[in-house]
């Protein structure tokens, strides 16, 4: 009997070879256990183990989380009414929560349909699915204050989750907001009679309700719904009734332009050839003339006073990348990481960032043909590539991609 070496003694490429292989053995391992439970449950075994149901067989005997045997004994019941999705299954073009989200959905005509559109689709897009297989009702709109729990007893739970106290002298420390744990003795433990308690933080939802509809739920704080207020009041004459969803749209169009602004130059329009520009002139205004000079003049942006300022050198390859470029690159590339991996391109979509293909330090331009656009982790993959002893001592990929802070400014090159 061979023992397979640990991980850590494992090339790279043996290294994506087992993963690959041991995520291979574990969808086929789960596809067998679907076929099992669903034998199982039609037999009712469990009844004779002492169990009333196969939710309590999962979690009591075989010790599976509720999570699992919930998302297992749904598929197991899906397949005894459609054993096409045990193929699918197999095959990895299905997941257990894409079975979860669809098996109330399935039908004798639509199954065959619906899981052929369902195939190697992630959990968002199963539920644009289900959107249009069961529209439901939009969700009426509701801005209204989250109910603050209070303590009438001591609370050792609550009082466990609160913040230490503040240090002396600290803005807060002294208006008795929050107690530290270990302050708290006899009589005195717990929380004082009526005080409020912290709410535990609810996540954001977004979910696809109908066709070309979608419910967000978010919880905001005062000053953010202080602003919603102000927006809303100050929209009543194109926004009669202050439709949140109406000023979120608002909100989000002004957002996005100064992104695109912002992020790769993204203009408002094409600019008009300049014997056209006499006709867009206003009422009122005046063409400027030869004996205008600073009218005819262009302003000079802050990066080319820059350029120079500090000489002919830095002006013919600045570091700054273009305006122009930043658009080129941004419509050529898509808005996505162009970095191209084993299994294809990478799909990330945010914390994208300008990269020289020739690092700038290597004597690369700023031109559309050597600027592309990577992800974060991928850019700073290839500087580490590019710069190995240079960045030895920076922390990894991964700790610097969490920390969204320290993400560089996307109108710089990043190598």
């Amino acid at each position: 009997m061979s023992i397979a070496p640990a991980p850590t003694q494992l090339s790279d490429l043996d290294l994506i070879a087992t993963v690959a292989r041991l995520v291979a053995r574990e969808r086929e391992a789960t596809a067998d256990l679907i076929a099992a439970l669903a034998e199982f449950d039609a037999r009712r075994l469990y009844l004779g183990d002492g169990c009333a149901s196969l939710f309590v067989y999962c979690t009591g005997r075989l010790r599976l989380s509720e999570s699992a045997a919930y998302h297992r004994i749904t598929a197991a019941r899906a397949v005894r009414r459609f054993p096409l999705i045990l193929d699918r299954l197999r095959e990895e073009s299905l997941t257990l929560t894409a079975v979860g989200l669809l098996a109330p959905h399935l039908t004798d005509a639509n199954h065959r349909s619906v899981l052929d559109e369902a195939r190697h689709q992630g959990k968002r897009a199963i539920e644009e699915i289900v959107a249009h297989l069961h529209p439901r009702p939009d969700v009426a709109a509701s801005v209204r204050k989250l109910p603050t729990r209070r303590a009438s007893a001591p609370d050792h739970a609550a009082v466990a989750q609160l913040p230490p106290a503040l240090p002396a002298g600290t803005a807060g420390a002294d208006d008795g907001a929050f107690a530290s744990p270990s302050l708290l003795s006899g009589s005195d433990a717990g929380i004082p009679e009526g005080r409020a308690l912290p709410s535990p933080r609810r996540p954001a939802v977004v979910r696809a309700i109908a066709p070309t509809r979608y419910q967000i739920q978010v919880t905001v704080s005062a000053d953010t719904h202080a602003k919603l207020r102000r927006a809303q009041d100050l929209l009543r004459h194109v926004i009669p009734d202050g439709d949140p969803a109406a000023v979120l749209d608002r909100a989000l169009t002004v957002l996005l332009a100064r992104l695109k602004r912002t992020t790769y130059a993204a203009t408002i329009a094409a600019r008009a050839p300049a014997g056209l520009l006499s006709t867009a002139l206003r009422p009122g205004t005046s063409r400027a003339t030869p004996a205008d000079p600073a009218r005819q003049a262009p302003r000079s942006s802050p990066d080319q006073t820059r350029g120079r300022q500090s000489g002919s050198a830095s002006h013919a390859r600045p570091r700054t990348i273009p305006a122009g470029v930043r658009r080129s690159v941004w419509a050529r590339d898509d808005g996505q990481c162009t970095y191209g991996g084993a299994s294809g391109r990478c799909t990330e979509r945010g914390f994208l960032e300008f990269h020289h293909r020739v690092p700038f330090a290597a004597g690369g331009t700023s031109t559309v043909e050597n600027v592309a656009l990577l992800c974060h982790a991928h850019n700073a993959l290839l500087a580490r590539q590019d710069f190995p002893v240079a960045l030895e001592a920076v922390a990894p990929v991964e700790t610097i991609r969490e920390g969204a802070r320290h993400t560089r400014s996307t109108s710089s090159g990043a190598s």
